[in-house]
């Protein structure tokens, strides 16, 4: 028998955060061209180097043949197969630096066609299969240099100065770094045999996501950005068709974000996501379609009012595309003609596109045949086929993390409505934990989302498993502000954030304590993100809550904007720049309600987050220590924002950290 937290339970019953050294996860798929294979990326934690590595898995899509194309400790990812179905190509570190390698299916046979320095992303094949193109950033020099001198033989001198003339000149995710190179990234093509790369894209330009051939294999469509404009513009992003001999048009000219080109199979249209910036905080992501030479753009779902995702052709008058809805996810139908259908269906499945594991987009072949992650609340995310002719018919192709629940005891989860104070409809869900008795009183985590505008929903999450199974009953709900719920739920929130999403949350906690099993003097409270400012802000607001740990927070809006990767975004929260309204700034900022925290608070950030700096909870740290309260901060090493960065130890001592300091308290 182990003790965790407050409850007795048989050893290895219950999850705990050693498990997530075994844990699995699937970041990417690609099925082939006859919708019979599918080659897809298993990525795990190793406990020895504290890393993260992925390889290459193949299975039919009947679910027999499972075996891995790749082994090692690299990383594989980004598999794309060739349009004949004999060859993929992929991005591996094998030796170092990632190249693109191809690999003969039939013998496994390998070639790298790629060797240069920098890494390269969006693989993709010609109609004919005889050409790769690529995404690869082009180093360049500064706008601004000097001449300097050089070290005298022998001499050692420090590491050389940066020069930063951009606006958007760092980028979170990059550990050890930071500070994005000056450059851009452009689009190249390679013999899908061997031989010279060449850049087919102009100077001028810079490029994001897959790019997508057409038909004829004369052009490709790609997400770019036209600098330098494009370097001081909230939504810089458009759609632009690059030929082979390097002309570029540009088919979108919208005033918002338009990317992830999708070209019809007749080569006469381009599908793309985007929308129109009406100056909001929040809009949701819509599909429209345009013709291959641009034009005016037509929307697609419109009556959907939701988030639309991972858009593919499914035929020249309809794509197939994932739908946010009340903490669901599900795959449509939407044809040009604006008819729009679910294809899968459930209150309690989500496919793909979750919060917290967000699982490989659909993967459809020519053929009808789809691939698609899937979680509920007590089954982790795994692949599922079927056709898109009889989608209820599904083959569960994987079951990575079998063996890590085999013989575990989860906590059963279940949804709950109530209203918000304005009478708004909100919706959460409780998780209980292992051996839930209702006549007992439990401690109680309330857990709130980052984004804000993200969206909590049916998912396995196994961090809120872990501490449902050391005896804490968890909530985690869609405050306004969330996606999900429409456009206008989703911008409620625009220039009042953190507000009135606070009086939601709390709405939750009353609603769960009305049913009699939480100890209302036994309250904790976190959140990461968003979810760390709200926690911030919950905690200058009320003392309802033992204690609370807030996770890589903003904390102050002014120092926020101008030190984080993405200072347009906050210009646009706040809807101004701080030197014309600081008022505003200060007034959001839990910063300047200091005073009022009694809560006993964690602080817990990445020390190489550049979505929310160090510098912010370094901020309400030395407030509340200022002032008495029991405070404490943990530092990551060479952590990105979320704590996902190259040491899974971190992950899990992260885990460790909340439930201790909670467990203090209790």
């Amino acid at each position: 028998m182990v003790m965790l937290g407050n409850f007795l339970f048989a050893a290895a019953t219950v999850l705990t955060s050693e498990t997530w050294w075994d844990w699995r996860s699937i970041p990417a798929t690609a099925i082939s061209p006859d919708g019979q294979r599918l080659v897809y990326v298993v990525q795990r934690q190793d406990r020895m180097r504290d890393a993260v590595y992925s390889n290459l898995w193949i299975v039919n899509t009947n679910g027999n043949g499972a075996r891995p194309l790749t082994q090692g400790d690299q990383r594989d990812t980004d598999p794309a197969w060739s349009p004949d179905g004999t060859r993929i190509a992929y991005i591996t570190n094998r030796t170092g630096k990632p190249r693109v390698m191809v690999r003969w299916i039939a013998d496994g046979q390998e070639a790298a066609v790629t060797s240069g320095t920098e890494s390269p992303s969006g693989v993709s094949w010609s109609p004919d299969g005889r050409t790769l193109a690529y995404l690869e950033r082009v180093p360049a020099k500064p706008a601004f240099q000097v001449k300097l001198g050089s070290a005298p033989p022998g001499a050692t001198w420090g590491e050389a100065a940066s020069v930063v003339t951009r606006l958007k000149w760092r980028a979170d995710k990059t550990p050890g770094q930071g500070l994005v190179p000056e450059g851009d990234t452009h689009l190249f093509t390679v013999p899908s045999d061997g031989g010279a790369p060449r850049r087919i894209s102009p100077d001028g330009y810079s490029f994001t996501g897959v790019p997508q051939w057409t038909p004829d294999g004369r052009r490709l469509a790609a997400t770019g950005i036209r600098q330098p404009d494009g370097d001081r513009q909230l939504y810089p992003e458009d759609i632009y068709a690059i030929s082979l001999d390097g002309q570029i048009q540009r088919l979108t000219n919208g005033n918002g974000n338009e990317n992830t080109p999708q070209i019809s199979p007749d080569g006469r249209s381009v599908a793309y996501l985007g929308f129109a910036d009406k100056g909001n905080a929040h809009h949701n992501t819509n599909l429209y379609v345009t013709g291959i030479d641009g034009g005016t753009p037509r929307q697609i779902g419109v009556a959907l009012d939701r988030n639309i995702l991972h858009p593919r052709w499914t035929s020249n008058n309809a794509l197939s595309a994932l739908v946010e809805d009340q903490g669901a996810a599900h795959l449509y139908e939407l044809r040009l003609d604006g008819g729009a259908r679910a294809i899968t269906t459930g209150a309690s499945t989500r496919w793909a596109t979750g919060y917290a594991d967000a699982g490989p987009p659909p993967a459809i072949s020519p053929n009808g045949t789809v691939v698609l992650s899937h979680s509920s609340p007590d089954q982790p995310r795994d692949l599922y086929a079927f056709s898109l002719a009889d989608p209820s018919h599904r083959t569960r192709l994987t079951e990575v993390n079998r063996g890590v629940l085999t013989g575990r005891t989860i906590g059963a989860v279940e949804e709950i409505r109530y209203k918000g104070p304005d009478g708004k409809a909100m919706q959460g869900w409780i998780i209980k934990p292992p051996g839930f008795n209702a006549s007992k009183k439990y401690p109680m985590i309330l857990d709130i989302h980052g984004g804000p505008h993200a969206m909590y929903g049916v998912e396995f999450n196994w961090q809120m498993q872990v501490h449902a199974a050391r005896g804490f009953v968890i909530l985690y709900t869609n405050p306004r502000g969330s996606t999900g719920y429409g456009e206008e739920f989703g911008n409620i929130i625009h220039t009042k954030y953190p507000g009135d999403d606070f009086h939601d949350l709390m709405a939750g906690v009353d609603a769960v304590l009305a049913k009699g099993y939480v100890d209302p003097a036994k309250l904790f409270v976190t959140g990461g993100s968003g979810g760390g400012i709200l926690t911030a802000w919950v905690v200058t607001h009320t003392d309802r809550f033992r204690a609370a740990v807030s996770q890589y927070p903003v904390i102050n809006w002014i120092t926020q904007a101008g030190s984080s990767d993405i200072p347009l975004v906050t210009h646009r929260w706040m809807k101004s720049a701080p030197w014309e309204n600081p008022q505003q700034y200060l007034s959001r900022s839990p910063l300047m309600m200091a005073d009022k925290v009694k809560t006993p608070t964690m602080l817990l950030t990445g020390e190489e987050d550049w979505r929310t700096p160090i510098a912010q909870t370094e901020e309400f740290y030395v407030a509340l220590k200022t002032r008495g309260v029991d405070t404490v901060m943990v530092r990551f090493p060479k952590e990105p924002h979320g704590i996902r960065g190259p040491h899974p130890s971190h992950w899990v001592a992260k885990v460790e950290y909340i439930l201790g300091w909670f467990e203090k308290y209790l």
